[in-house]
This record gives structure tokens, sequence and C-alpha cells, in this order.
């Protein structure tokens, strides 16, 4: 008898591994890479809402020579208040741990109030383009695979459409292998619009979402040609009343198709299942992630979906508002859980407010653990009488091979445990050491680059996946490893974190065990494509249709 695609993503969970300590450090590489970066927030003293919001960050390979590279998205100054140019920036790895700034080479020295970054091969030409929310219009850049970008925001149809756009996601939402585009849109704000707020009843500060109406998120299918159709309407997407900061993807039936969670600041979230026939139906409510553990909408930014129970179905993380708590839901007959407090993320995260969040295994023990940025919206925050700070300590939860977690970023350094108004987060393995780094930017702050230095013998089996059939970059495609210890699924997935993009490539912990058993690959397009006795310690370049090739590095 023939399984299903679902019979096959569920089975028996991983033997925990039992290790004492971290198993790993994170080192601050910032100056020694040669990252020079300073975020603009524009601020000047009026206070203005954007200013709180922080930028995002990418791990991506501009020029597919095999490294990682770094996208740094910036603001600008407010009209009227210039005092100088400030764009984002793009920072070629050059093979040696460092980088080296080729913005204006790139087409990318462009002044615009960005936020976030969404990096996706929209074109299946094998190169990544980018596009860069902002407050106004955001732009989509077409990468022209010789160093360069383009960019083509009129031209592809998405021109004169200026909101407060957050978090973006590149996903093929009909499996045309075409890269479609999601977009966050938080509240509607202009500078002429600003609603004055006190926190002491005297002095200006920045207002929560509640002061603004709320506006809807954006859906654009890719029609193969270079151009975007506008669906939100039609797909079901259309919602005025939403506040969206952070978008993930996933699969909760197994069916391969990909839903959309959308995180939303004081409104409920949204979970938006794909109905196959190009629209989406949201079922938050009834299926549990709409709301905090409490029934209240929390201030939802940053968000990520992962197996960490490596029990075949993904949960959900959403960072929150000091006074709230992380929500961590977890998928339970039929419906999802928060498992926050059980799980030893809750209570730790009540006097935090985080934003970029990712799962990885840090340590490469085949758990998946949770890293966290954290930091304040206002520094008049320690003027009315709270025990918050606007600067604060990040969060690494780590995994004990049963789904719950306890906080080990003060066992990494002080490098990492450094107070930051915390905002993008993303990871990717930049030295090709075979283990996660960490890209981190703080508002109103420097970018910063952990490099990962796991300490045991632990080693890691990568994947780096390339669609024919699928889109080019396999987004939406799952990936199972089977070793002695039990099974462990991953998602090419575009999105999460909040406002940033990581690498696409897949890191599987193996601990010590030498070889995967086996290796199974679903395709977004259908196909599933398997290969036995695959060595760990290598990373593996996979075509879709063809046999996994080791490529030259860990």
């Amino acid at each position: 008898m023939s399984l299903t695609r679902r019979q096959l993503l569920s089975g028996m969970a991983g033997a925990p591994l039992q290790d004492s300590g971290p198993g790993f450090r994170l080192v601050d590489v910032t100056q020694a890479a040669g990252l020079e970066f300073r975020h603009n927030t524009g601020a000047y003293g009026a206070k203005l809402l954007p200013e709180t919001m922080g930028p995002g960050c990418a791990f991506l390979d501009y020029d597919q020579d095999g490294w990682l590279d770094i996208l740094l998205i910036n603001g600008q100054d407010w009209p009227g208040h210039r005092r100088s140019l400030s764009t984002m920036k793009l920072l070629r790895n050059n093979r040696n741990g460092t980088f080296s700034d080729v913005t204006r080479a790139a087409g990318l020295d462009v002044e615009m109030y960005g936020m976030g970054v969404a990096v996706g091969d929209f074109d299946n030409d094998g190169f990544p383009d980018l596009y860069v929310t902002a407050t106004g219009q955001s732009r989509l850049f077409r990468n022209n695979g010789r160093g360069q970008f383009t960019d083509v925001t009129t031209a592809a149809g998405l021109g004169g459409r200026e909101a407060f756009s957050t978090s973006a996601m590149w996903f093929d939402y009909d499996r045309d292998g075409l890269l479609d585009l999601f977009v966050c849109n938080y509240v509607r704000w202009s500078p002429q619009q600003d609603v004055r707020c006190s926190l002491d009843g005297r002095n200006k500060s920045y207002c929560t979402p509640e002061a603004y109406r709320g506006d809807t998120c954006w859906l654009f299918r890719n029609r193969g040609n270079g151009t975007f159709e506008d669906v939100t309407a039609k797909s079901g997407i259309f919602d005025p009343s939403s506040k969206s900061l952070g978008v993930a993807m996933l699969d909760p039936d197994h069916e391969g198709w990909p839903s959309l969670f959308v995180a939303n600041d004081t409104q409920p979230n949204k979970l938006y299942r794909n109905n196959r026939n190009g629209t989406f139906t949201e079922s938050a409510v009834g299926q549990g992630v709409a709301f905090s553990e409490d029934g209240r909408a929390r201030a939802g930014m940053g968000v990520d979906v992962g197996d960490f129970r490596r029990s075949g179905r993904p949960g959900i993380v959403v960072t929150n508002f000091d006074k709230e708590m992380m929500g961590l839901y977890e998928q339970a007959q039929g419906r999802y859980v928060d498992r926050a407090t059980a799980a030893g993320v809750g209570t730790a995260s009540r006097d935090r407010l985080g934003f970029g969040c990712l799962f990885g295994d840090f340590n490469l023990d085949g758990h998946l653990d949770l890293a966290v940025l954290n930091g304040h919206i206002d520094d008049t925050v320690r003027n009315v009488g709270r025990r918050v700070s606007h600067a604060q300590v990040p969060h690494l939860f780590l995994n004990n091979g049963q789904g719950n977690f306890r906080d080990v970023a003060r066992d990494l350094g002080a490098e990492f445990t450094s107070p930051k108004i915390g905002r993008g987060l993303a990871m990717g393995d930049f030295d090709r050491d075979g283990d996660l780094d960490l890209l981190v930017t703080t508002n109103g702050g420097a970018a910063v680059l952990y490099r990962n230095d796991v300490s045991t013998a632990r080693q890691s089996l990568r994947f780096r996946l390339e669609g024919r059939k699928s889109n080019r970059d396999a987004i939406g495609a799952v990936v199972q490893v089977f070793d002695p210890s039990g099974r462990q699924t991953q998602m090419v997935k575009s999105g999460s974190s909040y406002l940033s993009s990581s690498d696409r490539a897949l890191t599987f912990g193996m601990g010590t065990i030498p070889t995967a058993d086996r290796v199974v690959v679903y395709w977004p397009s259908g196909r599933v494509d398997e290969v036995r006795a695959l060595a760990a310690g290598k990373t593996y370049h996979w075509v879709e249709g063809q046999a996994a090739r080791a490529l030259g590095w860990r």
C-alpha cells in the first residue's frame, strides 16, 4: 500500500541527546569582518512612528560564488531635516572572513526609508532578487547576474503603492513553479498623520499601534513574464484591520500547499489556510493561534515555524511586547496549543520586548533551538517606573531534546549578551564551517555579525536545493533526514524572523552520527527524491530529479 505525503511526514520523534553545556559560542566578528554600518532612523525629535521599528537584514549569495554575502537595510532622514545620505548596504564575502562594500557597484545605493527585505529568484534565472519594503514605496530589484541590480518596481506592476510595509515573503502559493510575493503592511501612517502620545503626560513619546487604523497585507501573483497581478482581494487575503509585522510559511496539513501565518501587533494573528485553488481561508481563531494563552491579542512582531519536537508537525513561535509572553504553538489533535510556559520560554520572555526570532540547531545536536532578539521601542521607558530597559539582552533557548527549552544566552560569551535594541535577525553559514552564524541589526545602531564556534565534535548535514519543475529556490520543499536517533524535518522557506531573510540552505545537526540512513526531499512540484547512506560533515547540492552532489566544503 502506498503512503500519502501526510503519512510519510508523520512518525516518531528522535531520542533526546543529553549535554550539560551549550556546546557552542557566538563570537562577535563584526569589526574583524569589516562590517561598518549604522542604521539611520531619521529621528530629529518629533518621534515619528517608523523610527521605532528598526531595519532588517539578509544573508544571500548575490553573485552565486558559493559564499554568503550580507545585505543591511537602512532608513533615511525625513524631508525638511536632511543631514546626510544613507542607503542600504551590500557587503560581498571575500572568502577569508572579511567583507567588502559593493553597494554602489551593485546599483543599490538608493535612498529610501527601508524596513525589511525578502530574497528570492522570482524570474528563475539562478540569481537572487530583492524586494525591499519601506515606509512609502517599496522596491523590487532584479539581479542581472553580473553583480548588479536594476529597479524594476514599475515595470513589474508593483509601483504606485505607498504604505507602511514591514516583512515580506516569496512563496509559490499556486505551485506553478513561480515565486509569488506576500507583503505585510503595518498601519495607515504618514508624517502628516502622526499622532501625539505621551508616557508621562508631558513629553511626546512613540505611540502604540492602537492609535492608528490598520491596513491590509498584499498578495501578488507572479505572471511569469516579469510582472505581478494583485490578487489580494480575490485570494481572500484582504483585511484592513490587520497590523502586520511578521510572516512565515507553513504546511499544517502536510499536503504540499503552503499556508501563511501572519503576526499582528495588538490585533489577532492570522492563519491563512491554502485552499489549493488560488484562495485562502483565515482560520486563526479556530486553530488556536489568534490570541495568547490568556485570550488576548499580543503585540506580535517576529515569527518563525519549525519542527522543534521532531514530531513531523511544525510549531510556531511569536515574539511579544514586555509584560506579555512569547507564544510557542504546537499542533495537537487538529489545532494548536500555546506551550510557551510549559516549554520554558514564556516566563523568561515576560520582561523583554521581542523582535527577530529563528529556530536553528546552533549546537548541531539534532534538535532545533530558538534565538530571539529583544529591545524596547522608546528610551523614555526608563522614566515611567517600569523595570524595563531600552536596550535588552537576547535569548538563546537551547532545546533539551524533548521540545523544552532553557535560556543559555549568558553561557555564550559577554559579546552576545551585551544589551541591544535588537530588531532584524538572520542566520546562515558565512564561513562555510558547517554551523549556523547569526546576523543582527539594531534600531539606530550597528549591525553585528556573530560567528558560531561549535566546541564539540558534532557535525552537520547541509542541503542547498535547486528546483527544476519547482521554483528555482525550492521554497516550500520539505527535507527529512533519518538516522539512528530518529527523524528530522525542515522546510526551505522565505519570510520568518522580523524584516529579514536567512540563507536558503538547510542545516541538520547530526551530533556524532557519521551517516544519515536516508534523506527524502518532497519538492513543491509533487516529486519525491530519496537517497540512502549520505555522509555527514558535508554540504550537498541537490537538483530536483537528480542525485545529491557533495560540494567542496562542509
